[in-house]
């Protein structure tokens, strides 16, 4: 068994999503300063780092994360890899192994740039025509090494068509190290009360034949035309 660890790490130099409010960690009492314990407070944005989007971050009336079922957040994943290709969309999904798939992880050049833990114009990003091929697929939670599954210009319109079909969106990913493949996903984000959504601790867990279904990963890096 093998354990990859696919968050961020929470620091005040994790960079946040333009327009968000940055991550402060003060500390409160500190023993090198003779005080009994060290204890800090802790300031972010509920879409900091790794984090879940729910239903409640673009509906007013949308599930929040607190009343999240556990079991949309835990289970069988399938992490895919897209390369060569900004603009994700239905051509290129459609070549990838996510049909009947509740959970898929999309792997990008973000990863390999280094740039999973932040948000720019260049990161490649789910097109709307890509969102409802994944729908229609049956994907209930798509994850993206991204601060954000879309462009900044896209309106939210596919945070808005997933949320509103109630699949789960899960940001910043840390997937250089993730082979394609099938994994069990662990994500438990925090239980925020009436929250949009939350930071969240997640990781693969590998197991001798998971890959086993007709799915073998070392196949599974499709080209793109």
């Amino acid at each position: 068994m093998r354990i990859y660890d696919i968050s961020q790490t929470i620091s005040d130099k994790l960079p946040a999503y333009p327009g968000d409010p940055p991550v402060r960690i003060e500390p409160v009492m500190r023993l090198d300063l003779g005080e009994p314990a060290n204890v800090s407070a802790v300031s972010m944005c509920s879409h900091t780092g790794t984090h879940i989007d729910v239903p409640r971050h673009c509906f007013e009336d949308g599930l929040s994360v607190d009343l999240l079922p556990l079991s949309l957040l835990m289970g069988k994943v399938v992490v895919v890899e897209i390369t060569g290709v900004t603009a994700i969309s239905r051509e290129q999904l459609k070549r990838l192994p996510v049909k009947g798939e509740e959970r898929v992880l999309l792997k990008t050049d973000n990863s390999s740039a280094g740039a999973a833990g932040i948000y720019s114009e260049e990161a490649a990003y789910l097109t709307e025509d890509g969102a409802e091929f994944l729908l229609e697929s049956g994907v209930k939670l798509v994850g993206i090494d991204s601060l954000s599954i879309e462009r900044e210009d896209g309106q939210a319109k596919v945070h808005r068509l997933l949320l509103r079909n109630d699949a789960l969106i899960l940001e910043g990913l840390k997937l250089e190290e993730v082979p394609p493949g099938h994994y069990e996903l662990i994500c438990l984000p925090l239980k925020i009360a009436d929250g949009d959504g939350a930071p969240a601790r997640a990781v693969l867990i590998s197991r001798q034949g998971a890959a086993e279904g007709g799915f073998d990963p070392h196949t599974s890096k499709w080209p793109i035309a």
